[in-house]
């Protein structure tokens, strides 16, 4: 501030060289400094008063135009009475000497606030724009985390109604073999919660579970479901979203025909990049309704992760899922 209001005097030095008396030019030199001082401390505090009043993120243009409005006032006010005070107190001038100086004086000291508050204003206007776009990530990313955990909400209930479903059956069917087959659900579901926070998972926990998983399977099946697991060493440590390797087998058996006439084959095998789940295409003559929570979900929950996509292949013969490893 100090600085300004030197640079001011000696503009008008410069612009209004009649007065040479080095006390006068000390005086004047002092009264530029003191109404800098007032102008710029009087418009930081309006500019606080406004900003509480009028905040940016309500209306940018009205906010802009008040603020304009006012330091000027304030500005021109401030410069006005602080002139007339050393008009009277330090140095008389006459009328037109008086007119012509107070003029000079308001449009330096006008020119000045103007600078100064477009690169206030240009700051303000930044800093909160910044602030919004922080916002708006954070809300972003909380939306999509919370969209995140709703489709792996889905998987839960769905994974546990069908097993329900096969546990009903096997309880008339064959209760030893319905004994066996809670054991080995409460050890499947006991993966399942323990990993239900989990955004993604290793091909190597996911295998493991799906082997309790298929124990459940062969119980239900015995022989018409026939499995064949060949994962590379370097692949074990890749990840995939949780239960996305459950759900691929899910849909598989959902879509196709098991008994001792048409034994289903799946394959489970690292790829390259991929996991790949391939079976014997045998489709039902009669499906079930989907309800839209298997393939669908794991591509849903990939977009979270990845740029790759899953993909999902289909022949006269074969069905293919290919699995991205992240």
């Amino acid at each position: 501030m100090v600085i300004v209001g030197v640079i001011i005097f000696l503009l008008l030095h410069l612009l209004n060289q009649k007065n040479t008396n080095s006390v006068l030019l000390l005086w004047s030199l002092l009264t530029c400094i003191v109404i800098t001082i007032i102008v710029w401390e009087g418009n930081l505090r309006l500019d606080k008063l406004i900003d509480s009043k009028f905040p940016w993120d309500q209306s940018v243009r009205k906010r802009i135009l008040i603020h304009l409005f006012s330091s000027t006032t304030y500005t021109i006010l401030s410069i006005f009475l602080s002139l007339k005070v050393f008009n009277l107190v330090i140095c008389e001038y006459s009328k037109t000497e008086q007119d012509k100086f107070f003029t000079l004086s308001i449009i330096i000291g006008l020119m000045t606030a103007f600078i100064i508050l477009s690169i206030e204003i240009s700051v303000q206007f930044f800093n909160n724009w910044k602030k919004s776009l922080v916002e708006i990530e954070k809300h972003k990313a909380e939306s999509t985390q919370a969209q995140l955990q709703n489709l792996k909400n889905q998987i839960n209930p769905h994974f546990l109604f069908n097993n329900l479903s096969v546990l009903s059956s096997l309880v008339y069917l064959d209760q030893d073999k319905a004994v066996d087959f809670i054991n080995q659900l409460s050890k499947v579901y006991r993966y399942i919660l323990d990993n239900r926070n989990g955004e993604l998972a290793s091909i190597e926990s996911e295998i493991t579970f799906i082997e309790s998983y298929i124990f459940l399977l062969q119980l239900r099946f015995d022989k018409n479901i026939q499995f064949e697991i060949e994962i590379e060493n370097t692949k074990k440590q890749g990840l995939i979203p949780p239960m996305a390797l459950q759900i691929t087998i899910e849909n598989t058996i959902k879509h196709n025909e098991i008994s001792n006439a048409k034994p289903l084959h799946i394959s489970i095998k690292t790829k390259g990049d991929f996991l790949e789940i391939k079976n014997n295409l045998q489709k039902r003559l009669h499906t079930e309704e989907s309800s839209n929570t298997g393939l669908k979900n794991i591509r849903d929950r990939y977009t979270y992760f990845s740029t790759r996509s899953m993909i999902v292949h289909e022949s006269e013969t074969e069905f293919t899922v290919q699995l991205p490893i992240l």
